[in-house]
């Protein structure tokens, strides 16, 4: 049995999601709450596998209830059922720890899969809310993922790295940083494969994006 556990300030809401997800064997409905506070309280009574709660509510707001619960309960599987599909609800939800977020407007039995897929700890996004999701991820830059390739790299394999931007031979660099070119052709290996780049040529041009090459 998934033990679930309701935060709506609409009572009307909560006592038909109490009343649909009755009907499912699978589930049993441990208690419910109209605010991230009463809800607070009452989490610390009751032993629940999957809390789903809205955002907009009074005294404490699904954001802020996201965050509490994650701190005090990691255990518990948090799915969002709201109304707002807004960038900024979504995203922020997400990264304070919700499992899931769903519109209350999906068909009832989607709220049930949604419920045992975050059970499960697999991820469950309505598909209007992974559109704001999805927009999110294509406003940040490409180069994101480049910088955080970039500093991977050591401090050493960093400064061979800006030699090779100079267009500096292995001999070159060898000289220039007091190491042995055996222990160059180490670091420029090292640079191509967490660079995942093909030979110095592209390691070059990466870096020329990215680093300071004073």
């Amino acid at each position: 049995m998934i033990k679930v556990f309701l935060v709506d300030d609409h009572e009307v809401v909560r006592k038909g999601l109490i009343y649909f997800l009755s009907t499912k064997n699978d589930i049993d409905i441990v208690g419910e709450a109209s605010n991230g506070l009463e809800a607070l309280s009452l989490l610390e009574e009751n032993k629940v596998d999957v809390c789903v709660l809205d955002i907009q509510m009074p005294m404490l707001d699904g954001i802020d209830t996201i965050k509490e619960i994650k701190h005090k309960y990691p255990d518990i599987q948090i799915l969002v059922l709201t109304s707002f599909s807004n960038d900024e609800y979504v995203i922020t939800a997400i990264q304070h720890g919700a499992n899931g977020y769903l519109l209350k407007d999906s068909d009832p039995e989607k709220l049930h899969l949604a419920i045992r897929k975050v059970y499960q700890k697999e991820e469950m996004i309505d598909e209007k809310a992974a559109i704001h999701l999805l927009k999110h991820i294509k406003k940040q830059p490409s180069a994101t993922l480049e910088q955080e390739k970039l500093n991977s790299l050591t401090k050493r394999e960093t400064d061979v790295l800006k030699e090779i931007v100079k267009g500096h031979s292995n001999k070159e660099i060898a000289h220039n940083l007091f190491i042995t070119e055996k222990t160059v052709k180490t670091h420029i290996s090292n640079i191509l494969s967490k660079l995942d780049v093909h030979d110095r040529t592209q390691a070059a041009l990466l870096a020329f994006k990215h680093l300071n090459n004073d």
